[in-house]
């Protein structure tokens, strides 16, 4: 029998890819969760809410009245309309219909907005820690993402004077995400104003703004997004948002962006080649997450404070960690340094956040996310979208998992 040829080789694409720790760690949880176990989960990057009824009873409706054909590529007039609403309520930032756009989810709305300003010898610049999903989409246009490092001393933030020694002769676009995921750092609109007298200096780059976690604030702090605070960069500034984090509506794929109307018709162009439009049951149930009532938002905000508070008391108990209180969104990212060169009951070094993580997991049934998945060590990062019960019990077993290191 002839021995059966060989493939032909994969994109060379892969190659720019490392191994994801996050995705290991997702791997390992699932099978031990498919084995019986039961688990402490701190994972999960998604609201703990069920979608709001006024929501889903449009979705409905819109069945039943047969609204489940083809939508247009870049979103229907009457999602537009409401989004344009929203920005003016929320942002102060005034689109004309032809300026926004509609993804299916926030995240192809990034990458096609990164390949539409982004190209083969460009850099772009983002923070780390950082979405690993953000590096993906620089690399996938053929860029180089260009790190500013930001770590607990510095709040997770960066400075004007960071900025500015970040541009360099490559540099063509920037990504800013607050509250970021994963660090719950949040830019005040007085930060966000020096960084933009920065960006002013530099006309050739173009700005993404990620605004996803816009609702979910903590200590009565005001959102504020850059083309907000610095009208002058609105005619290079993308505003990225969904419905997705705010609302309590992941599955139901809906982002939306407002901009300068030749980028936005870009990234269109690029849906035309790549994606049909967003699914129109969707859209409709969106129009009744930005039009109808806000005030549970606040309520939701209070209760991931409250949660929030809870995990940071509970990890300020644990002495080889260290968490700055997060201002924005549900997450906690820890410093785990004082765990580094110890050793476990059965011999294993701990080297690094990904060792620690795979620990937890294996011997304690927490999960959490490696701080090397978002490029940065050493940190992991635990989600207080979840109940109390959780949160209690389960820093309760990292304490626990500390203190029996050696």
């Amino acid at each position: 029998m002839e021995k059966p040829a060989a493939q032909p080789a994969l994109s060379p694409i892969f190659s720019l890819f490392e191994p994801s720790p996050i995705a290991q760690i997702f791997s390992k949880a699932t099978s031990l969760i498919e084995a019986g176990r039961t688990l402490y989960n701190f994972s999960t990057g998604e609201p703990d809410f069920d979608t709001p009824t006024h929501v889903r009873e449009a979705a409905k409706r819109s069945i039943d009245e047969g609204n489940t054909k083809y939508s247009p590529i870049n979103g229907t007039s009457a999602l537009k309309q409401a989004v344009q609403r929203k920005f003016a309520r929320d942002n102060d930032l005034h689109y004309e219909t032809d300026e926004i756009i509609i993804g299916f989810g926030a995240k192809p709305l990034l990458t096609s907005a990164i390949q539409a300003v982004i190209g083969p010898g460009d850099e772009m610049l983002l923070s780390t820690p950082c979405w690993p999903s953000h590096v993906g989409m620089i690399q996938l246009a053929g860029g180089t993402p260009r790190f500013i490092e930001t770590n607990v001393n510095s709040s997770f933030k960066f400075t004007s004077d960071d900025l500015r020694a970040a541009i360099g002769p490559q540099t063509k676009a920037i990504l800013l995400c607050s509250p970021s995921n994963p660090t719950g750092a949040m830019y005040s609109a007085a930060e966000l104003k020096a960084l933009a007298e920065v960006l002013l200096e530099h006309p050739q780059v173009w700005i993404i703004s990620d605004d996803l976690y816009e609702h979910i604030v903590f200590d009565d702090a005001k959102f504020a997004t850059i083309a907000q605070v610095e009208p002058r960069l609105a005619d290079r500034t993308l505003t990225v948002n969904g419905v997705s984090k705010c609302y309590a509506m992941t599955g139901w794929r809906i982002g939306y962006a407002g901009g300068p109307a030749n980028w936005v018709r870009g990234i269109s162009e690029l849906f035309t080649q790549s994606n049909g439009g967003c699914c129109s049951i969707s859209q409709t149930a969106s129009i009744a997450a930005l039009d109808g009532p806000q005030d549970f938002l606040k309520e939701w905000a209070a209760i991931y404070q409250h949660k929030r508070d809870m995990a940071v008391r509970a990890l300020a108990q644990i002495p080889e960690l260290r968490c700055l209180t997060p201002e924005g969104a549900f997450y906690a990212f820890v410093e785990c340094g004082g765990v580094l060169g110890k050793t476990t009951q059965d011999g294993f070094v701990i080297e690094n956040s990904k060792d620690f993580a795979q620990h937890l997991l294996e011997s304690w049934d927490v999960v959490v996310v490696p701080g090397s998945g978002f490029f940065a060590d050493p940190y992991f990062r635990m989600s207080v979208a979840t109940d109390e019960d959780t949160i209690e019990r389960g820093i309760g077993r990292i304490a626990e998992a500390c203190a029996a290191l050696r």
